[in-house]
């Protein structure tokens, strides 16, 4: 396949696919039949200092699409394993192929990924490719949760092939560039240990470290604290998602990068009524990744992360266990704190105080039985310091004695710990997002993608959740949750 030389600015330093050849697999794109550019992101590309205007709409479509490759690129997919939904399986990239690392201006390296660009040796019979609407999905929700402040990966550009894709009926293609600090997942370390191979075990842990945390080399024991860092990270990931009503929907380890960003958006979701039981994923059918569930299936996650490590932890396998097990012993502690941390932030209080967290507790309680909107409870709550929007708080309960007692209690709180509303506000305000991409949002543009080839909406959304935290009165439709003949119930992977 030919490469591309252009002004773009490609800064490739390729380091991934000179591992050995066990660890990935060289392989170029499938080709694909009328590639059409969807949409690029153009703050994205001036960030990786990449430069798309002296270029074709045409070329850009070619390189998106995985027709054409960039030149200085190494084309790989990536071998990998995981737990998906607890049982073990052998995996690799199905339907994605890394094209290589790019070294930005400010000398940070991000991963460039195709998304949907053909089969690979790891594809299990499957196709290789992605619908549109899957595409459209992930570009939107990853771009809202960075404007969140949330750890994830990103998405540079969005392509249609002119090709369809047969998901129970046939639908539009697209392929989705990727932009990721890493791709290296949990199921990454497990694909060698389930192969017992401890130098490649040894060679990908501090490959890991000297390229994401080499800190960690100057450690009395580089592996536990790899294991200990990779923990903290996912905590600090998962008390967020947490605090926005985010449910990932498939918290597989193949899914858990090592890097804390939140990766692979399938069927994923944010909550609108407040339930820690919410299922989106048509395929988690025992709710075993619930929004409530997500820091226990955090720490399971850490387990098996730890277990993979064993062999490098000590050579004394007892050694080695007791050491790992003292990190996931602690995880669940760790990972309260900081869901408290946030989640009492989004009252406007400090969690390190018990009065705070109770607060909280009884405030979800009386959400949970009023089955009251997640996003916009807590954002019309701190707008009624200011006696604005009460009304609109009031709409959320339909128990509004229990509704006035809390807030009764809870202003009574702020006032004997002399905290200044309007600072309470603030802070809340900078922590409950009023706009997120709901379900029924996202079939709204998915839909219009698929039967009309119409991106205006999506388009439209991506500027809007730009600015989550900002009120926007011109977009306020954007904020409100759907009507009952717009609620989503389910939400499905696109393989």
């Amino acid at each position: 396949m030919s490469k591309i030389t252009s002004k773009i600015g490609w800064r490739f330093d390729n380091t991934y696919s000179k591992l050995p050849d066990s660890m990935l697999s060289k392989i170029s794109p499938v080709p694909v039949k009328a590639p059409k550019i969807v949409i690029l992101n153009h703050s994205l590309s001036k960030q990786l200092g990449l430069d798309f205007s002296n270029i074709s709409k045409e070329d850009l479509s070619l390189i998106f699409s995985g027709n054409k490759l960039p030149k200085g690129s190494d084309a790989i997919a990536q071998a990998y394993a995981g737990h998906q939904f607890g049982q073990f399986t052998m995996l690799g990239d199905g339907r994605a192929i890394l094209l290589g690392e790019l070294s930005t201006p400010d000398q940070e390296r991000y991963d460039i990924q195709l998304k949907g660009s053909g089969q690979t040796k790891f594809s299990r019979q499957g196709d290789g490719r992605a619908p549109i609407g899957p595409i459209i999905r992930e570009y939107v929700i990853s771009e809202s949760m960075n404007a969140m402040g949330i750890p994830s990966t990103r998405s540079l550009a969005a392509i249609s092939t002119g090709e369809q894709v047969f998901r129970e009926t046939l639908l539009p293609g697209g392929v989705l560039t990727r932009i990721a600090k890493s791709h290296i997942r949990v199921g990454t370390f497990e694909y060698f240990a389930a192969q017992k191979n401890t130098d490649h075990l040894k060679t990908l842990a501090d490959y890991t470290i000297n390229r994401h945390f080499p800190a960690l080399k100057e450690a009395n024991n580089s592996y536990i604290s790899l294991l200990q860092t990779v923990s903290d990270l996912q905590i600090e990931l998962i008390s967020k998602w947490m605090g926005v009503g985010f449910i990932h929907g498939v918290m597989n380890t193949d899914n858990t990068s090592i890097v804390g960003e939140t990766i692979d958006y399938g069927p994923c979701a944010f909550m609108d009524e407040y339930n820690p039981g919410t299922v989106f994923s048509s395929i988690d059918t025992h709710g075993r990744y619930a929004f409530g569930n997500q820091p226990l299936i955090a720490q399971w996650n850490m387990a098996c992360f730890a277990n993979s490590l064993l062999p490098l932890i000590d050579e004394n396998s007892e050694k080695a266990v007791k050491k790992a097990q003292e990190v996931i012993n602690n995880f669940p502690k760790n990972m309260n704190e900081a869901v408290m941390g946030v989640m009492c932030k989004k009252i406007g209080l400090d969690s390190s105080e018990n009065d705070s967290q109770e607060l909280l507790k009884s405030f979800l309680n009386i959400m949970l039985d009023n089955k009251s909107d997640y996003t916009l409870s807590f954002r019309y709550l701190s707008e009624s310091l200011q006696c604005k929007k009460e009304d609109l708080l009031k709409a959320q309960f339909q128990e509004h004695d229990k509704l006035y007692d809390w807030l009764q209690k809870w202003t009574k709180t702020l006032e004997n710990k002399n905290l200044n509303k309007k600072d309470v506000m603030n802070m809340m305000d900078k922590t409950n997002p009023l706009f997120i991409p709901r379900n029924h949002l996202l079939e709204r543009i998915i839909d219009a993608a698929t039967e009309n080839n119409d991106f205006s909406q999506m388009k439209t959304l991506l500027k809007v959740f730009s600015s989550p935290y900002k009120e926007q009165p011109k977009n306020e439709a954007y904020s409100k949750p759907p009507q009952p003949d717009e609620i989503v119930k389910q939400t499905f992977c696109g393989t």
